[in-house]
């Protein structure tokens, strides 16, 4: 995997999207020199149209990330991949009909635009029926050694046989911890040269997957991998690269404390999201007014009682502040104190259930960013009583609230609604990785990726 700004993209992905923009460059230019043929004109400089066609690249590709065409689904399935594509086109048409009134120029002729979607919609789907079948292939899929052969050894060998998966394992050393789970594993006796097996095996990376380190880490034979050149890694910081998330099943307090995140680098980036915050919210708020005023009148219509939900949740650093809503429930849906919320929820109202599909419930919520009590990107609050509940079952669930609650999360595009403290674990592993490698470029591919979750509401209740 390549890290970029603190999170990890597969190899495969980054291929694809580097030929993905090469091949939407191509459209543009091969759209423009279609269009001055047929009018018999002269096609002038390259350079002086290359940032229109570097803006249509951009819009298209930044809607390909929106809507997932990057995702496990997409990746495995040439039809799946092919209805993303043909929505992040229509989605790019959107921006670029924009970009029209603010970058005035001769490449957004209609004409020109219309062949060059027809180009890059024919190009893209060419290139995953070329590069598709190939990005699982071991040429994409790194070759991984594990020392141990536990439960933990397992679980990497599961891993990897999944679809999508971006590694293999070669091979699994059993160092005297136990009867070993993994039963084909090698037992340590059996090598003499650690370093020169791994070689052998031509694993790139060695995963200390151990059940018990303490006094058991085989030093010297680390150190022999590692001056070879092998990249040695610990289960928990593979799995977070692997999964993006923090396993709560292994993680420890050392290792949150001397592994990479929470960087004091935040102040600045701190400064510059909520000067993001403030100026979008505004400018959201001025244009969605009109259309919380047109849901609120046909919730007052439905049923009785207010038209907005003001409710207490936990935020930076456990304070309580007041959230608000559209209604989506019946008045008296929470009179016997806050419940999970179930799929069919009988409380939730006709006009509620849409409400909650496409999101418009959460626009009020804009107010509480504008007051900054809330950002546009975080984990979601919750409320006092269910706080209290998690944090009883939950390791390490306060630490999700050393970063302010937002609108949107790495759990929420990552993870369906959660109605259960099972749900809510898993939600945690998310929200922790987000708190520990939180950085402008995440906030970004969180934002752009909310587009999918709204587009595709499948865990909304």
């Amino acid at each position: 995997m390549i890290r970029l700004f603190k999170h990890y993209i597969p190899y495969a992905v980054m291929v694809l999207g580097m030929f993905d923009l090469l091949l939407l460059l191509l459209a543009g230019e091969a759209a423009w020199q279609l269009r001055v043929w047929q009018i018999g004109t002269d096609a002038g400089r390259f350079l002086t149209r290359f940032p229109e066609i570097l803006a249509f690249a951009g819009v298209v590709h930044l809607a390909m990330i929106a809507v997932g065409s990057y995702g496990p689904e997409a990746l495995r399935s040439l039809r799946f991949a092919t209805a993303r594509l043909l929505v992040a086109v229509s989605l790019g048409v959107l921006g670029i009909s924009l970009l029209d009134f603010l970058i005035p120029g001769n490449m957004f002729w209609r004409s020109v635009l219309l062949y060059a979607m027809v180009f890059a919609i024919g190009l893209l789907i060419l290139n995953r029926m070329i590069l598709g079948p190939r990005l699982g292939t071991s040429t994409f899929r790194r070759r991984i050694l594990v020392l141990g052969a536990g439960a933990r050894a397992q679980r990497l060998r599961e891993l990897s046989a999944k679809s999508g998966s971006s590694f293999d394992v070669v091979s699994c050393i059993a160092m005297d911890e136990g009867a070993p789970v993994v039963a084909d594993a090698v037992p340590r006796d059996s090598i003499g040269d650690l370093g020169r097996y791994v070689e052998r095996l031509g694993a790139g990376e060695v995963i200390v997957a151990l059940q018990e380190r303490r006094n058991s880490l085989p030093l010297k034979d680390l150190l022999r991998v590692k001056t070879r050149g092998v990249y040695v890694n610990d289960f928990s910081s593979f799995l977070e690269r692997e999964t993006g998330r923090v396993d709560l099943d292994t993680l420890n307090p050392s290792w949150l404390i001397f592994s990479d995140g929470f960087s004091a680098g935040r102040v600045i980036s701190g400064a510059g999201k909520r000067a993001f915050d403030l100026l979008v919210s505004l400018l959201l708020l001025l244009v969605t007014f009109p259309v919380i005023v047109l849901f609120a009148l046909l919730v007052k219509l439905e049923s009785k009682g207010p038209a907005f939900f003001r409710q207490t949740r936990v935020g930076l650093y456990g304070q309580p502040f007041s959230v608000i809503k559209l209604r989506s429930m019946a008045q008296d849906a929470e009179k016997d104190g806050a419940q999970w919320a179930v799929e069919n929820d009988p409380r939730i109202t006709r006009i509620g259930q849409f409400i909650r599909k496409v999101r418009i419930d959460e626009l009020p919520q804009l107010w509480t960013v504008l007051k900054g009590e809330m950002s546009f990107v975080g984990p979601r609050p919750e409320v006092p009583q269910f706080v209290a509940d998690l944090d009883d079952h939950l390791p390490y669930y306060a630490e999700r609230h050393m970063v302010k609650p937002g609108i949107t999360g790495w759990a929420q595009i990552n993870y369906p609604y959660g109605a259960s403290i099972e749900d809510a674990r898993h939600k945690l592993e998310y929200d922790l990785y987000y708190a520990k490698n939180y950085t402008p470029f995440l906030d970004v591919l969180i934002l752009l990726q909310t587009f999918r979750v709204i587009l595709w509401p499948e865990g909304a209740r």
